[in-house]
């Protein structure tokens, strides 16, 4: 037989535990969106930092060639135009936004390297306040539409 102060407690355990389980998954949504928004500040970071390699690449050709696109994104780590080593970026950085890092590739007309964007389809939580480069940024529906790329000036 069960007395009243134990069926008492029992009811209050139980709903002390749904009121956890609330909290819980409330949180766990805040922090989705904080990491997420930490991802896409490392997003907009290593893009950046690619696209500004990509055209540091295209404007340093040495004396006598052609300005080109790189044809590797390694290419920019180790230029192979020189023959000392020539860097334009330390580091080629992984896409924030998807599990193996890998990111698509805009190519030019001859296969050379001009931009970078993500593979993920997931959308956006910033939707405003780029920079001048990035404005296009704010209608992009996924992050695979933030394309980082180097236009050079027409002559």
């Amino acid at each position: 037989m069960v007395n009243k102060s134990q069926g008492f407690t029992y009811l209050g355990a139980l709903i002390i535990v749904v009121i956890l389980s609330i909290s819980l998954t409330a949180a766990s949504k805040y922090w989705s969106t904080v990491i997420q928004r930490e991802r896409e500040k490392e997003l907009i970071f290593r893009g950046d930092k690619i696209r500004r390699a990509i055209e540091s690449y295209y404007k340093s050709a040495p004396a006598g060639r052609i300005s080109a696109y790189p044809r590797t994104l390694q290419s920019l780590v180790k230029d192979e135009r020189y023959l000392a080593t020539h860097r334009h970026i330390r580091k080629i950085y992984l896409d924030p936004m998807t599990e193996d890092g890998k990111w698509a590739l805009v190519r030019d007309s001859k296969r050379g390297i001009k931009g970078v964007f993500s593979r993920s389809k997931k959308k956006p939580i910033k939707v405003g306040n780029f920079s001048s480069e990035y404005f296009g940024f704010e209608k992009a529906k996924t992050y695979a539409d933030w394309k980082f790329v180097f236009i050079k000036e027409k002559k």
